[in-house]
């Protein structure tokens, strides 16, 4: 029987499907046609988008558990790559990945998730009895800190949920998700979907990670001084003088930004949810919402004054600020690059664009597992139990291959992320550069 000769095509022909519509990928030399696919892609479309026409060994297998290989079949076009080729520090990450599967740890999730649930229900019980029960002041702003650590631990579940399955069963999952994250944070989850999988994927990039789009309030490299335009929101970064200002004084800013950024959040949450773009389960986001914004102002309500209402308030945001400092000092003071993400130097682009904490052992609650983010972006898969275990191999292979592993103290990344605003707030006050009038509804437009 004469064996089908295989049919091979270059990596320049694939990079020319790379748009909606006409979107190529492949992967371990296969080359696969996901145009109708990322449509339905659980990641959402813009993972894909963003790796168009590359091979995308490394991403597909940090992303995806086992099973996932067997629904490729149908997407392949018949087509191998011609020239393809794997990186050593590919093919090391690989077979640690490999091994890691070998071993389990994807499976081993502990019995985090049961743990902090447990500690959210309690939490609310402390922060409904100090509110409904106790008359003094101190009470009430006791109760609001306990809100801003239940708030900081949700956000943690949620992040684990939405990575890997941290339930019995997908169903039960996204139950953890919607309580977790729309119903007791206010934050929805299709939101967090959408921005974090774009981060992911394009960790760093000034152009393609939304976590790194703050300009007017935030410049993290002064290549943003350039009005770049974000392709993730698909619209011009204008650095005016609004966005001068701002950010001439970000280094001193950006604590007290920090500590009101959930307000940021929520906004966020319904710039989308109400927004003509597609969402998954929009509804349930909605309702998730609405319970929030049910129970939280008729918490606040049972505070006695207005002026302990706010206290009240802004404790809760400021203790939760914490969680908003960990996130940025986790990417900020590391490497930044301007394009999209690419797909044959994954390793690389991870190690270079994270800052991992460095902490005891009986700290992890607080951090949520991701002091390691390095770790955690290699698998995000990982349960934040594993994540310490696996750091040492890590860093072994950031040794090989002479690529940066950086861990600091919760003190020193501070220092290095206010030196970094602090060196781009001097540049942007060098009244030399020439800034573009701008609209003032662009500069303060909240999807920067």
């Amino acid at each position: 029987m004469a064996v089908e000769k295989k049919k091979y095509v270059t990596s320049e022909e694939v990079k020319k499907h790379n748009k909606s519509g006409d979107l190529w990928i492949s992967i371990q030399g296969k080359v696969y046609d996901v145009s109708d696919w990322a449509k339905i892609h659980p990641g959402g479309e813009i993972p894909l988008l963003n790796l168009a026409g590359q091979d995308v060994t490394d991403a597909f297998i940090a992303y995806h558990p086992g099973i996932a290989w067997s629904y490729l079949d149908k997407l392949f076009t018949g087509y191998y790559l011609q020239d393809f080729k794997v990186s050593e520090v590919s093919k090391d990450y690989r077979r640690l990945h490999s091994e890691f599967v070998k071993l389990g740890l994807f499976e081993k999730k502990g019995h985090i998730a049961l743990y902090t649930l447990t500690s959210i229900a309690f939490m609310f019980g402390v922060v409904l009895y100090g509110v409904l029960c106790c008359q003094s002041v101190w009470a009430h702003l006791g109760a609001a800190a306990v809100l801003g650590m239940l708030w900081i631990q949700s956000a943690y579940i949620g992040h684990d949920s939405g990575h890997y399955q941290v339930m019995f069963s997908p169903a039960v999952n996204r139950v953890v998700q919607l309580l977790a994250g729309n119903c007791l944070t206010g934050i929805s989850i299709a939101w967090w979907k959408w921005t974090h999988n774009a981060h992911h994927i394009a960790c760093n990039s000034l152009d393609y990670d939304p976590d790194l789009q703050h300009i007017p309030v935030f410049a993290v490299s002064t290549r943003l001084f350039d009005s770049i335009t974000s392709c993730f929101y698909e619209r011009k970064m204008n650095f005016d003088p609004l966005a001068r200002f701002f950010i001439s004084y970000q280094h001193w800013s950006y604590y007290p930004i920090m500590c009101v950024a959930r307000v940021n959040l929520f906004v966020q949450t319904f710039l989308l949810l109400f927004s003509s773009r597609k969402i998954p389960d929009r509804a349930l986001n909605i309702m998730g919402i609405l319970v929030f914004w049910v129970w939280f102002p008729l918490l606040v309500s049972y505070v006695p004054s207005w002026p302990e209402r706010v206290i009240f308030v802004l404790t809760a945001f400021a203790v939760t600020s914490l969680q908003h400092v960990q996130f940025t000092l986790n990417h900020f003071a590391a490497d930044h690059y301007v394009g999209p993400p690419k797909g044959n130097d994954w390793f690389e682009k991870q190690s270079s664009g994270t800052l991992d904490i460095s902490c005891s052992p009986w700290m992890d609650w607080m951090y949520g597992g991701l002091q390691f983010q390095l770790e955690h972006h290699l698998f995000p898969r990982l349960p934040r139990c594993q994540l310490r275990k696996v750091s040492p191999f890590v860093q072994e292979l950031c040794k090989k291959h002479n690529l940066p592993y950086r861990s600091f103290t919760f003190f020193e990344a501070n220092c290095r992320t206010i030196s970094l605003l602090r060196a781009a707030a001097l540049q942007a006050r060098d009244l030399a550069n020439p800034v573009p009038k701008n609209l003032l509804w662009e500069a303060v437009n909240t999807h920067g």
